[in-house]
């Protein structure tokens, strides 16, 4: 009877994944499926990468030319085996309707795309999280989108377990001062109402920023210097390029920067561009690559 009545919720559960499902994004896109979408564009590296842990990367048809993991997807189109739609941001939206899309995953950087793809009818759903919280959102609606519900759950459990486990072992330790500059000319760091603001925090650091009036405002070296933080880290090969700070000896040698505790320290790190800048799954690995720069104490060396 107990072995009868598992199957029975077994395949109430799989029925429940197969009905129709009404879905309402952050700009107020609403989608309905009936069934599983079959042929998926994803307008964001942060959406491609979504979608292929969530295990529906074999129903992804274009991505766009910044898409590079989980796999070389450059390799893929010059196969044949997958189609790029160019750029992630601003996209033009005629090498997507080509593709025939019964979901297209869009982004705040395909924004006019998305509007424009969605009074033609067709379904549209836009990833906009700027915070942790609004991010594992993201990946569970996406989830939901391509009935891959028991995966999206997971995944997002499996997040937040690794996000407390950074938080509590952070709770009693000092919080150091940190600076993240994500370009140079001019000099750009993050403010508040980003998702790298809150990470440094969870990471038990405070970017000396935090105060700024934007999300991403212009700085000055006098102010980095003032504020003196004592770690550093830049973004390695961001947009794949070559690094718009040269190297971290380079950063060392900028005016009167020798004062700077993270210089004297030699607190100042590379991370991988990609985790820092992409508001996907591998943003959790971000946290825990800044949390060895600010502590490594107790987290070890990074």
């Amino acid at each position: 009877m107990e072995d009868y009545q598992q199957t029975i919720e077994e395949q109430q559960e799989q029925i429940s994944e197969y009905q129709e499902i009404t879905l309402v994004d952050g700009v107020g896109n609403v989608v309905t499926f009936n069934e599983p979408p079959e042929r998926i564009v994803s307008l964001a590296p942060s959406n491609t990468e979504i979608l292929f842990l969530l295990g529906a990367g074999d129903k992804v048809v274009g991505v766009t030319d910044y898409c590079d993991y989980p796999y070389n997807f450059t390799a893929w189109v010059e196969a044949g085996n997958m189609s790029s739609i160019g750029s992630y941001y601003g996209p033009s939206i005629e090498p997507i309707v080509a593709l025939e899309p019964d979901l297209i995953l869009a982004s705040t950087g395909s924004l006019d795309a998305a509007a424009s793809l969605t009074k033609l009818g067709y379904n549209v759903l836009v990833t906009e999280g700027q915070y942790i919280d609004e991010i594992l959102s993201d990946i569970i609606m996406v989830g939901r989108a391509t009935y891959q519900n028991t995966e999206a759950s997971d995944i997002v459990s499996e997040m937040r377990t690794r996000i407390d486990t950074v938080v509590n072992q952070v709770a009693t330790a000092t919080t150091l001062k940190v600076y993240h500059e994500v370009w140079y000319d001019p000099i750009m760091s993050i403010g508040p109402t980003t998702f790298i603001d809150e990470i440094i925090g969870l990471a038990g650091g405070e970017n000396i920023f935090h105060d700024a009036t934007t999300s991403w405002p212009t700085v000055s070296l006098e102010a980095i210097v003032e504020r003196n933080p004592d770690v550093m880290f830049f973004p390695d090969m961001y947009m794949s390029t070559v690094n718009f700070y040269e190297t971290i000896e380079a950063v060392k040698e900028r005016p009167g920067w020798a004062s700077i505790t993270a210089v004297k320290n030699d607190a100042i790190y590379e991370i991988n561009a990609d985790i820092i800048s992409r508001t996907g799954p591998r943003l959790v690995d971000a946290l825990e690559a800044i949390a060895k720069m600010v502590h490594p104490e107790i987290f070890g060396q990074p």
